[in-house]
């Protein structure tokens, strides 16, 4: 369980302390990204500003201001500290399990999953306070900007890494609990045209492989995992791996926490 308190003291915040020295560094470093470091980072006093920011610059298109963007999430973030927490632990789960991410900085500026994930708390918010037309407003710049659709009505945890994230697509009523990685290309997906409860349940601790397309409203269990390219299309027990297309069980997860080893490698050579 990551350490993280949904509400954050301003005085004492780790995350944010290191954030701005990274980019003090950075801009220190590599002189032609100060100004734009200063105003993405370092011009601000909270790390809930600069996320208001961020987000407001990249989802903003012609239509409607940043600004007016930045209000609306500023307003999301002071009316519901858990996003705020989800948001640090997003950003801790991808320095924790990214080894190209050296920097909470670098996910922060630069990764399409991280925006893309807070772009959908903000969308879930909205959705939450019946701002629906908002909320969808939020997915599909989300969508156009960052090749990332998470519709607003989906439940997602925190401590969550969508690494690469391009081409991800999470249905209306898909879960995702705490502590998941999902690789890109993964679609959480229906079957049809019905309605209700149509859409993958993804459980605590579960690694889901890049391009796996998962339909239906089946259960991929706790600390699982998918193998890449498959067609899940049945329950996922907890603790195994699947694979293939259909998927079926090829063996067991590999380790306690498949999520947080990335250990994707399931096959062995049996003339190795």
């Amino acid at each position: 369980m990551l350490d993280v308190e949904p509400r954050v003291r301003r005085d004492i915040d780790p995350i944010w302390s290191s954030l701005k020295a990274d980019a003090e560094a950075a801009a220190e470093a590599e002189p032609a990204l100060a100004s734009f470091l200063h105003s993405a980072v370092l011009s601000h006093d909270t790390f809930e500003a600069a996320l208001s920011f961020k987000l407001g610059q990249k989802l903003a298109p012609d239509l409607i201001t940043g600004l007016s963007l930045r209000e609306t999430v500023d307003r999301a973030l002071a009316s519901e500290p858990e996003i705020a927490a989800a948001v640090r632990a997003d950003l801790s789960a991808i320095l924790d399990r990214d080894p190209a991410c050296t920097s909470y900085l670098e996910p922060f500026l630069y990764f399409k999953g991280f925006a893309a994930l807070q772009a959908y708390r903000i969308a879930h918010w909205l959705w939450g306070q019946d701002r629906k037309a908002l909320a969808l407003f939020v997915q599909s710049r989300t969508s156009d900007v960052l090749s990332v659709d998470i519709h607003p009505a989906a439940q997602i945890g925190r401590g969550i890494l969508m690494d690469h994230a391009t081409g991800i697509v999470v249905g209306e009523t898909a879960v995702i609990e705490d502590e998941v990685s999902i690789m890109q290309s993964v679609t959480l997906g229906g079957t049809g045209k019905h309605g209700g409860d149509r859409h993958p349940k993804v459980r605590r601790g579960a690694l889901i492989g890049a391009s796996a397309i998962i339909l239906g409203n089946i259960e991929i269990g706790e600390d699982s995992r998918v193998g890449a390219g498959s067609v899940v299309l049945k329950d996922v027990p907890p603790c195994k791996t699947v694979a293939g297309v259909p998927a079926v069980v090829v063996g067991d997860a590999g380790c306690e926490h498949p999520s947080l080893s990335m250990n994707q490698q399931f096959w062995k050579d049996p003339l190795a």
